[in-house]
């Protein structure tokens, strides 16, 4: 040991005073057996060695050693012994915060609603970021603050899984999209229903085209897309549209629960088909405020497609024109047994999801159903845009001429527009919603943009609800006939048309109302009603008992949603 060395050990020796080592907890003197080690003459190379040896005794680091021998040097034995903080048992941040997080979590699981402490904490973190302020509660302590509250709730989860995971996503351009919260990432993906339809007459049309928006931190259904335009950008923007605004149905529904979800994601996570990757989406995102972002895997797309699976099974697979999802399953009848309209669908399609899917439980979510676990998700109550806001997403059909007097010609109907008379003879663009033409949206074109200019009703038909593939037909039925083509013909064409349907016989109403009933509870039927059905309305009873089925989530689909 050289004289640099001597020096050391003396001055680290010279103010210890002799321990009372029989006094001391067995903390103390396992950390004073490390420090008399320390004390040992020795070579730095030797030091350095007991000194990583005697931190992984202790079980903490090197440096936090180095402080508690340098503690010892100065106080003695006094500092190896622990000695309860004041506060301890309190959490140490201030009454705003301890509050905050406390009214969240109670507000968060009041009645049917159902939140948990990592929703809490992203509740914060908004908050926080509302304020402006960087010294927040982290997750830990918000944890720590709520522990009590939680040991009193009386918990009968069997498989908490995903709900304290996050979700994580990998993007084309390898960008990892790490999912904790609601309205953070939705997804689109469309489907062929597996169900043929008919028009108003009964006539065959085919079978329509599901797109569906998907959030995918709670997995709820947040729009759809009914149709049979086949997918593009124009289908994208009008599932967006529904998915971002409010959804209010009208009592013919038969609705039990709302819909409720609402807003703008932050993300839209897609595949890389055309109809995603088209400027005309790039648009609707620039003008909205979100980001595109494709799939890096087809297995990221579990979480979309996988409702499809359950609509076909649970819904579909019970209605009249089930075709099956591949040739062997198609039934034989399927094109006599078709009887529904696109209209009629979507009605089951809407009441399915309302009071079904979304308000189911999901095996990943522990106690909350998907509606619950995207309100209590949220970090921020969404804003409401307008439909003008909106019209972007509406489809968008070739410019027409403005004719004299404000009127406008559309798929062989005439508009009459609010103050387009002073336009007479200028080129405008038509923006519309296929499910309903009675009314469209006029805009002109100022410096290469499109600028709103007014509405446009169709005369004669302001009171009736007309879809662009309803028009089609009527129209053609009407050419069929050698009859002109004009808002009159088209009108007594309906009107004629909801004749022929309120004239259906007692079994075909009988067989309607059973699929409208699909989520309601069942009639009861006497023995003697039993006795005269049909085998054909027997096997229509099953509709009912299906949709009221509880999903299975088994192993094999969580690896498919996963892509495990």
């Amino acid at each position: 040991m050289n004289y640099e060395e001597k020096n050391i050990q003396q001055e680290q020796t010279k103010t210890i005073p002799k321990p009372i080592v029989s006094e001391l907890p067995v903390e103390a003197r396992k950390k004073l057996e490390v420090i008399q080690t320390l004390l040992e003459p020795c070579d730095r190379t030797t030091y350095g060695h007991k000194l990583r040896e005697g931190a992984m005794k202790l079980g903490i680091s090197v440096r936090s050693l180095q402080r508690l021998f340098k503690r010892y040097q100065h106080e003695g034995i006094t500092a190896l012994v622990t000695i309860d903080r004041r506060d301890k048992g309190k959490h140490r941040i201030d009454d705003f915060w301890q509050e905050f997080i406390v009214k969240t979590y109670q507000q968060g699981n009041k009645g049917s609603k159902r939140m948990n402490v990592k929703q809490v904490a992203i509740r914060v973190q908004a908050k926080a970021y509302e304020l402006k302020e960087t010294d927040y509660p982290s997750y830990r302590t918000v944890l720590r603050v709520l522990k009590p509250y939680i040991e009193k709730k009386d918990k009968s989860i069997r498989s908490p899984g995903w709900q304290d995971n996050s979700l994580s996503v990998k993007t084309r351009d390898g960008f990892d999209l790490d999912i904790s919260y609601s309205n953070q990432v939705w997804q689109c993906d469309h489907t062929r229903a597996d169900i043929l339809l008919v028009d108003r007459h009964g006539e065959l049309i085919g079978r329509p085209w599901l797109t569906t928006v998907i959030d995918s931190y709670s997995r709820c259904i947040v729009g759809i897309n009914l149709g049979f335009d086949a997918p593009s950008s124009l289908v994208v923007g009008l599932a967006l549209r529904h998915a971002i605004l409010p959804k209010n149905y009208a009592e013919d529904y038969g609705l039990n629960c709302d819909w409720g979800t609402y807003g703008v994601p932050q993300y839209l996570f897609t595949d890389g088909g055309k109809d995603f990757r088209s400027n005309h989406l790039a648009e609707i995102a620039t003008q909205l405020g979100f980001v595109l972002k494709l799939r890096d895997r087809p297995s990221e797309g579990g979480i979309v497609e996988r409702p499809f699976k359950t609509l076909n099974q649970s819904l579909f697979s019970t209605l009249p024109g089930y075709t099956g999802s591949n040739v062997q399953e198609r039934p034989k009848d399927a094109e006599k047994d078709a009887q529904l309209t696109l209209q009629e669908l979507e009605r089951l399609i809407v009441r399915f999801i309302v009071d079904k899917y979304n308000q189911s439980i999901d095996a990943r979510m522990g106690d909350q159903t998907r509606f619950q676990r995207w309100e209590a998700g949220l970090r921020a109550i969404p804003e409401v845009l307008s439909e003008r806001e909106l019209d972007i997403c509406l489809m968008k059909q070739a410019r027409r001429q403005v004719q004299r007097g404000g009127y406008i010609q559309f798929e062989n109907i005439n508009y009459k527009g609010e103050y387009l008379e002073g336009y007479a003879g200028k080129t405008i663009s038509i923006r519309y919603d296929p499910r309903d033409i009675t009314t469209i949206w006029i805009y002109q074109w100022n410096k290469g943009q499109e600028e709103f200019l007014t509405r446009a009703f169709a005369q004669g038909l302001e009171t009736e609800s007309l879809s662009l593939d309803d028009a089609k037909a009527s129209a053609k039925r009407l050419r069929e006939q050698a009859k002109t083509i004009n808002n009159d013909a088209i009108l007594q064409e309906v009107i004629e048309r909801e004749v022929s349907v309120n004239k259906k016989t007692r079994k075909q109403r009988q067989k309607q109302e059973q699929s409208y009933k699909a989520t309601s509870q069942q009639p009861v039927i006497t023995e003697e009603q039993k006795e005269n059905q049909t085998d054909d309305e027997l096997v229509n009873e099953s509709v009912d008992s299906a949709i009221e089925e509880i999903e299975v989530w088994d192993l094999d689909e969580m690896k498919e949603d996963y892509g495990w």
